[in-house]
This record gives structure tokens, sequence and C-alpha cells, in this order.
């Protein structure tokens, strides 16, 4: 009996032993994850002080030059080339005939309606006189000048094929290409030869929606071209995209003078200068990063009091990775560049840097 009480009493108090571990886990767990939560509450951030600083406000664009002209120029009649007079890097002038295509059917096809023309003159002449006195009708008279007007035109079609078997260069410039050799058939259309006019060149480059307002037709413009670092040119721009391309960039033509050291095909910078002349502006900006759904939102989040706090501010120019702010904003306010997706008005937060 003794036994059994003794039992029962170590049992009672293992059993309260058990119990108390458990509480006493149960109450160190609660206060791990109440301390966890209290760091989960706060959502970390990296920030930026807001300050002034001299930026160059010069905006510049890459691209390449392509010439200002540049032209296939093609067979306007089939046949068999007989000639040909320029070589590719010939200079050559608009007009001025570069091959010529066998024209000895066409000569008796002229020859033919030379004939018929004559023809019709002498059988016209006989209606005139004959209607005068009443030998004809008007409608004799009539069909006879219209196949004298259609003699005409039949051999003038036959002149224009005759000039077609010269091939002449549309534009004046230099032969690129030459696509052709004597003895080539060519179908009408066959392109023969590329040229090309780079006495001027045109520099094509894309604008930035958020700078091509602060640029216009004729402004002129510094380039720089990569593989002549130590000479200077300058265009002007002759072309403005009045519509945008998928990437909110407006394509723009420059108009460079060539001096005969520049080729089309060359990579060069464009210079645009924004601010009257003068390179750079002192200006309180932040960076593009820490705008809330994009630049054009106008809105950031700034520290106040441990917490995120959203507020608008209003923008100017974007320079590289920075943005300019008009008003809205204070000098040495602390702004939120990281981490805005998970943060709300209000939401604490734990500053990283």
């Amino acid at each position: 009996m003794k036994k059994t009480l003794i039992y029962i009493i170590v049992a009672a108090v293992l059993v309260g032993l058990a119990a108390y571990k458990i509480i006493d886990n149960k109450n160190k767990q609660q206060s791990v994850v109440q301390e966890v939560a209290k760091q989960v509450d706060k959502i970390n951030v990296n920030v930026v002080t807001a300050s002034r600083s001299n930026i160059d406000t010069d905006y510049s664009a890459n691209g390449t030059f392509i010439p200002k002209q540049e032209i296939n120029q093609s067979a306007d009649i089939a046949g068999r080339v007989v000639s040909v007079f320029v070589k590719e890097g010939s200079r050559v002038a608009a007009g001025q005939v570069l091959a010529t295509i066998k024209r000895d059917a066409i000569e008796v096809d002229v020859a033919q309606a030379q004939n018929n023309l004559q023809n019709a003159i002498i059988d016209n002449q006989r209606y005139e006189n004959a209607y005068k006195s009443g030998g004809v009708t008007k409608q004799q008279l009539d069909n006879s000048r219209l196949q004298l007007k259609n003699a005409q035109s039949a051999l003038r079609a036959q002149g224009v094929r005759v000039n077609d078997t010269s091939v002449r260069a549309g534009i004046s410039g230099t032969v690129n290409k030459k696509m052709v050799e004597p003895g080539a058939v060519v179908a009408t259309g066959t392109s023969l030869f590329e040229i090309v006019n780079i006495n001027t060149l045109k520099l094509s480059v894309l604008v930035d929606e958020s700078q091509v307002g602060r640029i216009q037709l004729g402004q002129t413009v510094k380039i720089n071209v990569n593989v002549l670092p130590d000479e200077s040119f300058s265009g002007r721009i002759t072309f403005i995209a009045p519509k945008s391309d998928a990437s909110l960039n407006f394509p723009v033509e420059i108009e460079v003078p060539n001096q005969g050291n520049l080729k089309a095909g060359m990579y060069a910078t464009a210079v645009f200068k924004t601010n009257h002349g003068a390179e750079t502006q002192n200006l309180l900006t932040v960076p593009a990063a820490a705008f809330v759904n994009g630049v054009s939102s106008g809105q950031l989040f700034v520290v106040q009091n441990g917490t995120a706090k959203l507020i608008t501010v209003k923008t100017g120019k974007v320079y590289g990775d920075k943005v300019e702010i008009i008003s809205g904003l204070k000098v040495g306010a602390q702004v939120i560049t990281s981490g805005q997706i998970n943060l709300d008005n209000g939401s604490k937060i734990n500053i990283v840097k």
C-alpha cells in the first residue's frame, strides 16, 4: 500500500514537472515569435539624402552616318548590256550614262514608226483637202486626224524606248557597287549600280522623350566621331520625328558636311546643348530608381519618424539616372531608393544604408 502511494506521488511530481517545462517552453517560444514579429514588421530599405549638385545638362545620343542620298540604279528596259562605262568608286553626275543596252530591234521599230507617221501625214492631208470640196465626211476627217495623232504617239513611245537603252545616273555621287558586266542580259527593274552621295552625311540618332522637347530644327549640334577623336565636326538638325518608336524614343537626323574623311556607316555621338550654352546647372536631384511606378508618377517615399511617407513631387528633366526635382521635396530629406514595392504609406522601416 505504501509503495503504491509512493508511486502515485512520484508520478504526480513527474507530471507536474513536465507540465511546468511545457509551459516554460511555450512562453519562451512566444517571446521569440513576438521578437521576430517586431523585426518582420519593419521593412528593410535603402535611402539617399536629397541634395543639390552640378549636373551636366548636355544630352548625348549615339548613331551612325548614312548617305544623304542613296539609290539603286536599275534598268528601265529589258535586253543585253552592250557597254559599262563606270566602275566601283567612280564619281558620277546626275544624268550621266553608266551603261547601254542593245537597241538594234528597237531601232527597227523606230524606223517602222517613222514610216507609219509619214503615211499618216500624207493620208491626213488628202482628207483635209477632200473635206474642203465635200469629198469626205466630217467623221472620215476626224478618223484621219486620229490616225495621225496615234502615229505621232507611237513614234514618241519608240523614242522613249531608245532613250531607256542608256542607263543614266539618277543622282550625283559615287558608285558604291556595280552589279552588271557587258554581255549580261537584264530584265526591267534589275538593279545595276548602287550610287551614294556622301558630300553631306546624315547622322541618325534616337532622342529620349524627356529630351526631344528641348531640341529644335536648325539647331547646331556638336558631333564626336569615334575613329577620328582629334577632329571636330558639327551638323544641323534637319528632321525630328513627329512620332516615337515603341521605346518612346524619337528618330532625329543631323546633316553633317563631309570634308572627305567621313564615311557612311561610321559610329558617332551627337552632343545637344540643351541649356542655352551652359554646360552645368546646380539642381536638386534624386535617383530615377526612387520613384514609385516610374518617374512619370512623381511619387516618392521619404523617411519620417521611422516610417515611410508617400509624397508627390514636381519633376523636371531627366539626366541619365538622375531626375530634377522642381518642388515638393526639401534638401536633406531621406529618400527611399529600394524596397518601395513592399511599402505602404506609414509602413515601419529599417534603414540598411
